[in-house]
């Protein structure tokens, strides 16, 4: 069996890593928040990228290499063990291009609430332990948590086993995707290889793994109602990164915030679960889900304007802007006037509307998988208030939450997980209430 050391980084990958963290340059990442919000770009909270890889260590990967985050091939490592696959029906071209953002999204969380009431695919025994070459994967997935994801892998360990193998799978998959447009090797990525990724991602529901790491995604997805969309979703999110540094309106904003976020609440609600005590309607979790992600992202799009801008990137609606009475060259000049501050009153308030919309869905979460999901939010929505303590200057300013406030909100978050779903006491309220 492959030794699991060598699942992510390269020797020489590795070593150069090494030599940062004795520099104090060491790539860091933002824990619970980086995983659930999928946070895009190194601005968007996930702290600076992998080191590049050297031209040698990207001709040494395969053709689908991401950054230094590869695996050897499967069959390499377990060349006598299939893993099961669902059948993946590939959508038409350019479908449903003049419906609203808001309602194309809405149709497909209304498909994964479907799935995930539907009766299960295949009669399958229940989750066990796994053993082997899996074993070996899933480890990697959680070495590759912990290092990135801190806070977000300490509160998976509530989950059980099955569970928690399963986010850590999903974690992976979404870090390698975001390595694609944001990783050491951004510069050398295509439309062509973003197109190489997503014939692989069908390869895995195919169950047809290429490597350690897509195998642990593969048995996933064959033992919990995960579907296909939210992953070609996000894929088209990195698309648009390449081609789009401005959004009109905010019915284009929202688009792009399902795609490299929202995509993961619907990822991961299959495998945290529905909580038994639930009197709600699979719908309204998936949607919290949904909320969180985009609230999230766009927290990461308010707190990162000026980091933006130096980049030549405008993530504000540009209708928005105008009605504001702002330009562009507000925005690249850092002005921070009263035309400004009212402006980002209206965005922040729009961001906490997103925000309560997540509570509704976190707590009708199975309980053990409540925690990261808490912690996120209340984590996130701290930096709502961050940015109005700075005034509104997120030009020069980068609002964070200082780690005394990050270590507080956990055991609070904790507290949150414990509480019945609020479903649930609502539903006992309204027959007190008759009785």
């Amino acid at each position: 069996m492959m030794s699991t050391g060598r699942a992510v980084a390269s020797p020489a990958c590795a070593a150069r890593r090494r030599r940062q963290e004795q520099h104090g340059d060491a790539p860091g990442r933002a824990g619970t928040a980086t995983f659930l919000a999928r946070a895009r770009h190194g601005r968007r909270g996930r702290g600076a990228a992998l080191a590049p890889c050297s031209a040698s260590e990207r001709a040494a990967g395969s053709g689908a290499a991401i950054g230094c985050l590869e695996a050897e091939p499967w069959a390499a490592v377990a060349p006598s063990l299939a893993l099961p696959g669902l059948q993946v029906t590939t959508p038409a071209p350019g479908d449903a291009l003049a419906v609203p953002s808001e309602q194309r999204v809405h149709e497909v969380v209304l498909k994964q609430a479907a799935l995930a009431a539907a009766p299960p695919r295949t009669a399958r025994i229940e989750p066990g332990p796994v053993s082997g070459a899996l074993k070996a994967a899933f480890d990697r997935c959680g070495e590759v948590c912990k290092e990135y994801a801190k806070t977000f892998y300490l509160a998976t360990q509530l989950m059980t086993p099955e569970r928690r193998r399963a986010i850590w799978a999903i974690y992976v998959w979404c870090r390698r995707t975001d390595e694609l447009v944001d990783g050491p090797n951004a510069s050398h990525i295509s439309a062509l290889a973003l197109d190489r990724w997503e014939s692989r991602l069908e390869d895995i529901f195919a169950g047809r793994p290429y490597d350690m790491l897509d195998a642990a995604l593969s048995d996933t997805v064959a033992n919990f109602p995960v579907d296909i969309q939210p992953f070609r979703d996000m894929i088209e999110g990195m698309r648009m990164d390449l081609r789009k540094s401005r959004y009109r309106t905010f019915d284009e904003l929202y688009l792009y915030c399902y795609y490299v976020a929202g995509t993961v609440g619907l990822m991961s609600v299959p495998v945290m679960g529905v909580s038994p005590d639930s009197r709600a309607a699979t719908e309204t979790v998936y949607k919290g889900a949904l909320a969180l992600g985009l609230t999230n992202q766009l927290t990461n799009i308010l707190r990162d304007v000026g980091e933006d801008a130096r980049r030549g990137r405008i993530y504000l609606p540009q209708d928005e802007l105008e009605m504001a009475g702002l330009s562009e060259a507000d925005i690249f000049n850092g002005r921070v006037t009263d035309e400004w501050r009212s402006f980002m009153r209206g965005q922040i308030t729009r961001a906490r509307s997103f925000f309560r919309q997540a509570e509704e869905g976190a707590t009708e979460l199975n309980q053990e998988s409540r925690w990261p999901v808490w912690a996120s939010l209340l984590l996130y929505r701290q930096i709502l208030d961050e940015i109005e303590a700075n005034d509104y200057d997120n030009f020069t300013k980068r609002a964070y939450v200082p780690k005394a406030k990050k270590l507080m909100a956990l055991p609070k978050a904790y507290l949150r997980s414990l509480m019945a779903p609020s479903s649930q006491t609502q539903s006992q309220r309204h027959y007190s209430s008759l009785t």
